[in-house]
């Protein structure tokens, strides 16, 4: 655990100290060294529990991914963000990078936290420098309104979650994770208990986002800069995933109850969310909601409690976030050339970008799960396992694919295929950046099929 989380904290002066000619290239390799060494944490995960640090900072098969995943990303965001960054004076391209680089040792703390009240105080820690990249370096003068949505939507949700952490730690006597699982059920039987229950849940649920409470999402990832948005829809949505499958564990015998409501809200949500996408103009925006249609699929399986939907919930967050993060640096390269997010001003760009329309075309084939890819895998395993639960869930779940195979589609062609409108005349050609930028996003989703125990979890 040291050995990753040193480096990323040392990142911080070596940010500032850096000379400026030699800023980018020396973060940029700083953190893919990090991202490099925190794949040896993969080494072993799948056949031990718990490899710990010590009683507050331990990994496991079902944190692992996620902490390499938010390694392996820091260096992407940097490689993504160095055009859009350009024009600004020297320090702030210094705290720019700086709020970066907290904002992954905020997520390796949440994630590698044994404690559930770490957990928590990690976990509201990253709202921060999420706020300040939104409401300061946002595209558009709606950004401060995007980030007062994304600010109390998620305090709304978690501040329930501290009571109810305080609720637990007085009834068990424990937050450890390492030893909650051995440590007797509660009795849950009163009306009091199931709020606690909703408490206890609500946060990741707004954190998902699940569809009803999920507004924020597409604001926060329309006036966010790139990196913000990539960090929002590979890791930060994760945060909320792996919080249910921690949290549900311990809420036994209320969830069977309880759960039906918020079950059929995601599965309701993968549909609408869908349908709205097919409606979509900005583009960023589509593939924001494309986002809420996916976690709901995670939501269901992660609360229908079985060894399959909580495998398929991972494997989808993990694959999820590599996809999802590739559709937005490509949203944005477009945008730097075109200044505009409509995709009726910024169509038929194959004609003068052929190769990253092969990029737009995997992303978008990884966004409506291809076989092979690893999103194939997740769904299906989430789909078969919520079929198992009650056969009726094949009706959204079949609506849902289907209305994701089609706006991805509708994307693509929307943004590559056609003709160029008059307008777009003098476009800068695609740099070995982006191409190598879209090469290490979806490489390791490719790779992945190849081993894909490595994000299995638990279920292996």
């Amino acid at each position: 655990m040291l050995k990753v989380l040193i480096p990323t904290l040392m990142l911080v002066p070596t940010t500032w100290m850096a000379p400026s000619k030699w800023l980018w290239p020396t973060t940029l390799m700083h953190s893919l060294l990090i991202a490099l060494t925190s794949f040896l944490w993969l080494l072993n995960a799948a056949e031990t529990g718990w490899s710990s640090l010590n009683f507050y900072m331990a990994t496991d098969s079902l944190s692992t991914p996620l902490l390499v995943l938010t390694c392996w990303l820091l260096p992407l965001m940097i490689l993504a963000s160095q055009n859009h960054t350009a024009s600004e004076p020297l320090n702030r391209q210094r705290m720019y990078l700086t709020l970066l680089t907290s904002l992954q040792i905020f997520l390796i703390l949440a994630f590698g936290a044994t404690e559930i009240i770490m957990f928590y105080v990690m976990f509201e820690a990253t709202l921060i420098p999420t706020l300040i990249l939104i409401t300061r370096w946002g595209n558009q003068t709606e950004r401060l309104n995007a980030g007062v949505y994304f600010l109390f939507y998620t305090l709304a949700g978690s501040l329930p979650l501290l009571v109810a952490l305080l609720l637990l730690q007085n009834s068990t006597g424990t937050l450890s994770l390492l030893t909650m699982q051995y440590s007797d059920p509660v009795e849950l039987s009163s009306y009091a208990h199931k709020l606690w229950w909703a408490g206890c849940l609500l946060a990741f649920l707004v954190k998902m986002p699940l569809y009803g409470v999920h507004l924020w999402l597409p604001k926060a990832h329309v006036e966010a800069p790139v990196a913000g948005s990539m960090i929002l829809a590979a890791v930060l949505l994760k945060l909320g995933g792996y919080g249910m499958m921690r949290m549900v564990v311990m809420l036994e015998p209320l969830t069977k109850e309880l759960s039906y409501p918020f079950i059929v809200f995601a599965l309701w949500g993968v549909i609408m969310t869908g349908s709205i996408c097919i409606r979509q103009t900005d583009l960023k925006s589509l593939i924001a909601y494309s986002s809420v249609s996916h976690m709901g699929l995670v939501v269901g399986g992660i609360l229908i409690q079985t060894p399959w939907g909580f495998s398929g919930a991972l494997i989808i967050m993990i694959a999820h976030g590599l996809a999802s993060s590739a559709l937005f640096c490509l949203a944005n390269t477009s945008y730097e050339r075109t200044h505009s997010r409509t995709m009726l001003l910024a169509r038929g760009l194959q004609m003068v970008l052929p190769l990253m329309t092969a990029w737009w075309f995997i992303a978008s084939l990884a966004n409506l799960a291809l076989p092979p890819l690893p999103n194939l895998m997740g769904e299906l395993m989430i789909i078969t396992s919520l079929f198992n639960w009650s056969w009726w869930t094949i009706v959204l779940t079949g609506a849902g694919t289907l209305i994701t195979a089609s706006y991805s589609l509708y994307m693509f062609l929307m943004s590559q295929r056609g003709p160029l409108p008059a307008h777009i005349i003098a476009l800068d050609p695609s740099h070995t950046r982006e191409h190598l930028l879209m090469a290490l996003h979806l490489l390791p989703l490719v790779l992945l099929i190849l081993k894909p125990e490595l994000i299995w979890g638990w279920a292996s």
